[in-house]
């Protein structure tokens, strides 16, 4: 078995990239730690933290092809971030503009989750502490 320490980053192809970097440092609060263009592949490749622990790793190339999300395909399903309250998170949601769907309550924990998406419909959830 593997010793793994901790998840590293979580790597995400955008198809805009400034519509894309907009969104997670200024919806969801990340900040960019470093910002790269490989001009040989007309491509960012941007660090992006939450706090102080580097979380996403946000790339951008030319004419990606879309995600399949739904139906729920194979893969990747989601990212999730901590809130230590959900209430207040969707009024910080509502005040951008950014559509979500009704709360949701864990069968087996109780906590409050919801679900909305990044600018390419990836889904994006935010579950109460």
């Amino acid at each position: 078995m593997l010793h793994l320490n901790k998840v590293h980053h979580i790597a995400i192809i955008c198809s805009d990239y400034q519509r894309s970097l907009d969104f997670y440092t200024r919806v969801l609060g990340l900040k960019v730690l470093a910002e790269h263009y490989r001009a040989e592949r007309q491509s960012y490749k941007t660090d992006l933290a939450l706090g102080d622990d580097y979380v996403v790793e946000l790339f951008s190339f030319v004419a990606p092809p879309p995600r399949v999300s739904r139906p729920e395909a194979a893969g990747l399903r989601h990212l999730a971030f901590e809130v230590d309250n959900i209430a207040e998170a969707l009024l910080d949601l509502d005040a951008m503009g950014i559509e979500h769907e009704e709360v949701r309550i864990d069968e087996f924990t109780g906590k409050h989750f919801v679900f909305f998406q990044d600018p390419d419909g990836l889904p994006i959830e935010m579950y109460e502490k």
